[in-house]
């Protein structure tokens, strides 16, 4: 379980059950991870996959820790929990049987529809206030997506799995995001109109993001897909993070600043309001927490 203490996040514990990612989201913010391990955070981020299969084990092990406190746990921080190596790997299913035996809220971030396969335990914990979900739809533009992310679920799959979802009863956000400049922010309203319509309860968006050598990733996708906005769309990224292509400034680095930065701020609030994605807030359960009897201890059922 990985820790932190960022004021930008609004979770300060998660589990990442995958490092790289099939998706191959040529923005993801989490591609320099493995440089940091030898690999490229280019083709070897989304081909070179690291398995954490005692995600589940050490979890539970962490939930028995004398001292633990009850915290809302993320679920898919960091590289997506329900990339397609899951539907054979089911690491993020174990991890999710685990919060759901020691009744330990959950929330998930990811862009796949994948995750309605675990409606079994996420609808019954839904219910007791200790899971939600958090679906990415960064476009609704087919063709775009299959550039930007090439192997993540249809815009279409995503909005069908938050129709699913809340349906089962499971609070569902939508997470427009990233929105990228002169790109697919013009789709901000649509997106969270459609995501409204099926369900989605709640909203967030994020200015896109370029740490470390994904600034030059996205640069070079962007003058392949599309040469003719490149300059526009660069242009307005440097405006937006004082004049580089990115800033890791606390309190700005996940919305920018400066004028268009603002703008986008505004018509995110303006929609939310309209729409109704304003008005409520999630609260997580951590009182019914309880670490279930540990394997062989039969004092445990008494």
């Amino acid at each position: 379980m990985a820790t932190n203490d960022s004021p930008d996040i609004p979770f300060d514990q998660s589990v990442n059950p995958y490092r790289g990612c099939e998706h191959g989201c040529v923005y993801c913010f989490a591609r320099p991870t493995h440089a940091y391990l030898g690999y490229s955070p280019g083709l070897d981020f989304e081909t070179v996959l690291f398995r954490k299969k005692d995600a589940a084990a050490l979890l539970a092990k962490e939930l028995r820790r004398k001292g633990y406190v009850c915290k809302p746990l993320a679920l898919g921080a960091n590289t997506d929990p329900y990339q397609p190596v899951e539907r054979e790997e089911r690491i993020t299913r174990a991890v999710l049987e685990v919060c759901r035996d020691f009744r330990q809220p959950v929330g998930i971030i990811t862009k796949s529809a994948l995750v309605t396969r675990d409606l079994d335990i996420l609808a019954p914990m839904a219910a007791e206030g200790l899971a939600h979900v958090s679906l990415s739809v960064t476009t609704l533009d087919r063709h775009l997506a299959r550039t930007l992310e090439p192997r993540a679920s249809t815009p279409s799959r995503r909005l069908a799995a938050i129709r699913e979802l809340s349906a089962a009863g499971v609070p569902v956000a939508v997470l427009s995001s990233p929105m990228i400049p002169a790109l697919n922010d013009h789709e901000m309203e649509a997106i969270l109109e459609e995501a409204t319509a099926a369900g989605a309860s709640m909203a967030s968006y994020i200015l896109l993001r370029l740490p470390l050598e994904i600034a030059a990733l996205f640069e070079d996708w962007l003058r392949e897909h599309a040469p003719n906005r490149a300059d526009r769309v660069l242009s307005l990224i440097r405006q937006s993070r004082g004049g580089a292509l990115y800033r890791a400034d606390w309190g700005t680095r996940m919305k920018g600043e400066g004028p268009y930065a603002e703008m986008l701020r505004t018509r995110f609030k303006l929609a939310c309001k309209r729409l109704g994605l304003d008005s409520r807030r999630w609260e997580m359960s951590t009182g019914l927490f309880k670490p279930p009897p540990a394997p062989g201890n039969q004092l445990g059922l008494f």
